[in-house]
């Protein structure tokens, strides 16, 4: 008997900067660096389409600076620039894999990345690259989050993985509060009106509208992605349908 479908050929996996700092306090983690690229190569050496959004919180926290004096709108495009850097870690430790990457700008910088252009951007998913989306979208106010959500519309995709520290979403923080359970499944309106804080409301809103479930799942366990796209693992998917669509 033949096995299923994946339920998601095409996904947007959205990684905080965090997660590249590993237990360092500051930066990006050389071995941890190394684990997500492995992790991210095993997905793509298994047939899946993936492109990425990478925060910058180990490099540069705009909306903290601006909160200490500094005007936020340069705040916000330093944070943006971080990401780059961030971007760029990532595809170096992805290419040495033998993986072919390309990272795209928001802000113009031919230099060192292509700038972003949706119908390249698909072009490259189709011919198996993985395409890396950085510095946000170019403009300030906004977290990663709400360019992870637009890219994944923009590029069609099955799926928005959100790489986090926990393995999915709780009713409360299960850091501060041991009695706090995880859900399998939670509604967009669930998330929203409950305030349950997994990403921006604009960016779980633009999932909604365009119905692209989001699945929430701990990064940090190695093979953990390619898993949960194989069926199995744990996490949490917030949709209007319960489970995988």
């Amino acid at each position: 008997m033949s096995q299923p479908d994946p339920p998601y050929k095409r996904i947007l996996l959205k990684v905080s900067g965090e997660v590249l700092m590993g237990d360092a306090p500051f930066g990006i983690d050389p071995a941890t660096l190394d684990a997500v690229a492995e992790d991210i190569a095993s997905v793509v050496a298994a047939g899946f389409e993936l492109c990425l959004v990478v925060g910058a919180g180990n490099i540069f926290r705009g909306v903290a600076l601006a909160g200490k004096g500094m005007e936020r709108v340069s705040a916000d495009y330093m944070g943006m620039l971080a990401t780059v850097m961030n971007a760029l870690a990532i595809q170096s430790a992805l290419e040495r894999r033998g993986v072919d990457t390309r990272v795209q700008s928001a802000i113009p910088m031919e230099a060192v990345c292509e700038p972003y252009i949706r119908r390249r951007a698909l072009r490259h998913l189709e011919k198996g690259r993985v395409v890396i989306f950085a510095a946000g979208l170019g403009a300030p106010y906004f977290t990663t989050d709400t360019p992870a959500a637009l890219r994944a519309a923009e590029m069609g995709c099955d799926a928005l993985f959100k790489g986090t520290s926990v393995d999915g979403v709780y009713t409360a923080d299960p850091k501060t509060e041991p009695g706090a359970t995880r859900y399998g499944h939670v509604s967009y309106q669930d998330v929203l009106s409950k305030n349950l804080r997994v990403m921006d409301t604009s960016a779980v809103s633009l999932m909604r509208d365009n119905h692209i479930p989001i699945v929430v799942f701990s990064i940090r366990e190695r093979g953990n992605l390619l898993k949960i796209l194989s069926g199995a693992g744990v996490y949490t998917t917030i949709s209007d349908l319960k489970g995988p669509v």
